[in-house]
Order: structure tokens, then C-alpha cells, then sequence
């Protein structure tokens, strides 16, 4: 695995945790986006993409988050439900999207990413700094486009 490029935006609030968001390429040919930069006790650390672990609506199913209350879309009150916890005691209430599968793999995207997020808040303390774009990105950013995604023409057909 080559991590090719690593974009990362920082955030506003200093006085939080989350100091920036990142996404990084690999070798040219996948991008996984979301990963969060926290500044921890023992200093910052990378955070993998994740989501928030859900559970439906009795009344209605729908979905809502673990700690819910009450249902997001008819309004009754959930039971209360308790998440599940790991072998710490720890409760589970997010589960990653993306993840390494060794710590070889992880120590590697770490090192890369927070290298790449000192160099970023050094040039952020220079006049006329410009975050880098972190949203969808540009056509121009791809070299190899499929002529349907270039012309804006995604159908049912094309996948």
C-alpha cells in the first residue's frame, strides 16, 4: 500500500478535540475521506471514518441512534435500549467504515496523516492561507474519467 496524497482541513475550534478532518489516496486509486485528527491525552491520533450504530423504532421502524429517546420520526418514546459494550465496559456506539487490518497498515496511515497535519497548521499560521479543499472533488482530479460521469450522465444503466 502507497498512500499517494493526504488533504487535510482543519477545523475552527481549537478548545475541541477534533483538530482536523483528512482523506487520504491510495496508490493513486482509492480515496477514503473522513478520517478525524483528536488530540488525545497522550497527543493527536488518527480516528478512522465511522458511523453511528442505530436500532429501529418499534412503533414505526425507523431508524434511530442507540441513545435515542425518542422516535426521529413518528415521536413516540424508545424503550430504553443498552448498547452493547466491548470487553472494556466500554459502550459501542459507533462502528468504523474503513479500518486497517494491522497495526502495520495503521501505524503507517497515522504517521502519514499527522505529518501531513503539522505541516498544514504550519502553513496555516502564514498571511493568506488557504485551507485545502476537502468536499466532492473536481473533475480535473481525475485523469482517467468514464465518459458518462464526464458528461454528468449517471443512470441505472451505468451501474
Amino acid at each position: 500500500m502507497n498512500i499517494t496524497e493526504v488533504r487535510v482541513k482543519l477545523t475552527e475550534a481549537k478548545k475541541n478535540r477534533l483538530q482536523a478532518f483528512c482523506s487520504i489516496t491510495i496508490d493513486d486509486d482509492f480515496v477514503v475521506r473522513d478520517l478525524k485528527i483528536i488530540e488525545g491525552y497522550k497527543g493527536a491520533f488518527v480516528a478512522m471514518p465511522s458511523r453511528k450504530l442505530t436500532d429501529k423504532c418499534p412503533k414505526c421502524s425507523c431508524k434511530n441512534h442507540l441513545r435515542a429517546r425518542f422516535c426521529n420520526d413518528c415521536g413516540s418514546k424508545l424503550s430504553e435500549r443498552h448498547p452493547v459494550g466491548d470487553s472494556s465496559g466500554k459502550f459501542k456506539l459507533y462502528a468504523d467504515t474503513a479500518h486497517p487490518i494491522n497495526s502495520k497498515c495503521r501505524d503507517e496511515i497515522e504517521q502519514k496523516v499527522l505529518v501531513a497535519y503539522k505541516e498544514e497548521t504550519e502553513k496555516a499560521k502564514e498571511p493568506g492561507y488557504k485551507p485545502a479543499k476537502m468536499g466532492e472533488p473536481d473533475a480535473d482530479d481525475y485523469e482517467g474519467k468514464d465518459s458518462k460521469a464526464e458528461e454528468g450522465k449517471f443512470g441505472e444503466e451505468s451501474f
